[in-house]
């Protein structure tokens, strides 16, 4: 691909893409395994999103680990969730530190036991600095609850007069709003064959292209992923692109930094 072709793919990329990662289960009950496999099998494709998404020169990537929802699941899952979030928080944040990725975790983290909160503040600490692709994983989150803590903590401005109600408008709540400093989600990916939303980015999906594919997350791969990208592009600048040109201009971006 030329450098001028190259150049002008790149600019019609998505900033931030935000995932949310359905299919766990139903790929472990297809192999007869207990719904956890189906968990353990997706933070392959977590390992897979985060360095497409690097390699693409994302700027934000936001994956959907654990909705506020979720807490209502069997008591044996749910434990089994939050020891696989604490193991992988312990595995992978320093391989994300040497990556220059910074590390970010969204969602009410007051239900979260004190351990596991100690390793979240601690991951957040260490990729803090870091420039290059912002990993959001959201955690116990909500969209509603998003807005909620946002227009609260608006009113406790206004009640503690620093702020008038008068001057509450759509700037001063998205400041309020997770992920406020990052650019807007451009592009929402739903795995596993389900076409809604839950809940997820409501304030921050307002202008977001959608799109839903059959695969299961621990089936999600780079090219699931590329043929995504590629549909974004084809929708945003009303022209066509495949998942295979998506792909080669990953390799042409990998030539470039190696010279």
């Amino acid at each position: 691909m030329p450098a001028t072709a190259a150049t002008d793919e790149q600019s019609r990329l998505p900033r931030h893409v935000a995932i949310i990662m359905d299919g766990n289960g139903r790929w472990a009950e297809q192999r007869g395994k207990f719904r956890v496999s189906g968990h353990k099998a997706g933070v392959k494709s977590v390992r897979a999103a985060v360095s497409f998404g690097y390699r693409l020169g994302l700027e934000a990537l936001t994956l959907f680990a654990f909705s506020s929802e979720n807490w209502r699941r069997p008591q044996d899952e749910v434990s089994a969730l939050m020891s696989l979030f604490i193991a992988v928080l312990g595995s992978e944040v320093r391989k994300l530190h040497r990556n220059n990725i910074r590390l970010r975790i969204i969602g009410d983290r007051s239900a979260f036991a004190p351990h596991l909160q100690r390793k979240i503040d601690d991951a957040e600490r260490l990729t803090a600095n870091n420039t290059g692709l912002t990993l959001n994983i959201a955690a116990n989150y909500g969209g509603r609850w998003d807005i909620t803590q946002a227009a609260r903590a608006l009113a406790e401005r206004v009640a503690d007069g620093s702020l008038s109600p008068a001057d509450i408008d759509e700037a001063a709540l998205h400041q309020q709003i997770q992920l406020s400093d990052l650019p807007a989600v451009d592009l929402l990916i739903r795995t596993g064959g389900e076409q809604r939303i839950s809940n997820f980015l409501l304030w921050q999906l307002a202008y977001a292209e959608l799109y839903f594919t059959p695969v299961l997350w621990p089936d999600f791969g780079e090219e699931a992923f590329s043929d995504a990208i590629a549909a974004f592009v084809g929708r945003e600048r009303r022209f066509g692109c495949t998942g295979a040109q998506i792909r080669e201009l990953l390799e042409h971006k990998a030539g470039a930094d190696n010279e």
